[in-house]
């Protein structure tokens, strides 16, 4: 299945997409929220699809799509899991993952704009492939992850360089900004995946190609990341990781690159879709 939310942010309805088509599902009575999956929301929504196949209200064309999964308890980010971004960056790939965390307000639709934020000078892009927890998991053995997985969706893991990097303290200042974690279109479940270990990610700013990755190239895989977390902190179902992304961000470049307004930035993944945001300058009445 592949799994969206549409509609005003904040006032998004449930929806799915069957061959292309965008359906609504608000008669299911859900939102894809964390009870939603924690109650085996996922195989009771196919049975309600069954049993109103063909009876299901189509979207209207030029309807915001928000982010696939109601606000989750958390968003976790992996960070220099891909040799070649941590190369480009001037680290040296780590023994163990690094973690940070994006705030909830940061959470945003596939296609909404991006906000620069306020004093703003080192905004940048990066894509990435995100899991979606389907189920309650704390101490998870690795061999067991993947019963912990509702599915997968694109993220443009976005960071202002300055705030993560040159300031004190966490990372967490320069990944949380507002509009900072653009998620979608969809979610897909597993089996609308290949090999999810071989997917083709990029990343393009005004049509000029900026990263073109592989999941492949994952240090530490996505069963690995499940477990490891879990030791740490319980994973909530529709918690979302964020697993890494390929080298080709503006910090990277050689000057570096950073977004301006008007920058518009396009991304996907090989079976998830595509996403596009377009850069704005921060506004106290936006």
């Amino acid at each position: 299945m592949k799994l969206i939310r549409y509609g005003q942010p904040g006032h998004e309805k449930p929806g799915i997409i069957i061959q292309d088509q965008k359906f609504d599902v608000s008669a299911f009575g859900e939102d894809y929220n964390e009870a939603f999956f924690a109650t085996d929301g996922l195989h009771r929504l196919a049975e309600f699809l069954q049993a109103h196949e063909g009876r299901l209200a189509p979207i209207a064309a030029g309807e915001r799509l928000g982010p696939p999964v109601a606000r989750p308890s958390k968003i976790l980010c992996i960070g220099l899991n891909y040799a070649d971004h941590a190369r480009e960056t001037g680290a040296t790939p780590p023994p163990e993952p690094v973690l940070f965390m994006k705030s909830t307000t940061a959470y945003a639709g596939p296609n909404d704009d991006l906000i620069i934020p306020k004093n703003s000078t080192k905004t940048d892009w990066e894509v990435e492939l995100a899991v979606v927890i389907g189920r309650r998991a704390s101490y998870v053995e690795e061999v067991d992850a993947h019963e912990y997985i509702a599915g997968y969706t694109l993220h443009n893991d976005v960071s202002e360089r300055e705030f993560q990097l040159e300031r004190s303290g966490t990372w967490d200042k320069g990944k949380g900004c507002d509009t900072f974690a653009p998620v979608g279109p969809f979610m897909a479940t597993p089996d609308e995946i290949g090999d999810v270990d071989d997917l083709r990610l990029w990343l393009s700013v005004n049509g000029q190609m900026m990263q073109d990755g592989t999941t492949a190239n994952l240090i530490f895989k996505i069963p690995f990341l499940i477990s490891y977390l879990s030791q740490f902190m319980t994973l909530l179902p529709g918690d979302i990781i964020s697993t890494g992304t390929p080298a080709g961000v503006g910090l990277g470049m050689k000057p570096p690159v950073y977004l301006k307004p008007g920058d518009v930035v396009e991304l996907g993944i090989d079976g998830l879709g595509t996403s596009r945001q377009e850069a704005k300058a921060y506004s106290p009445y936006s």
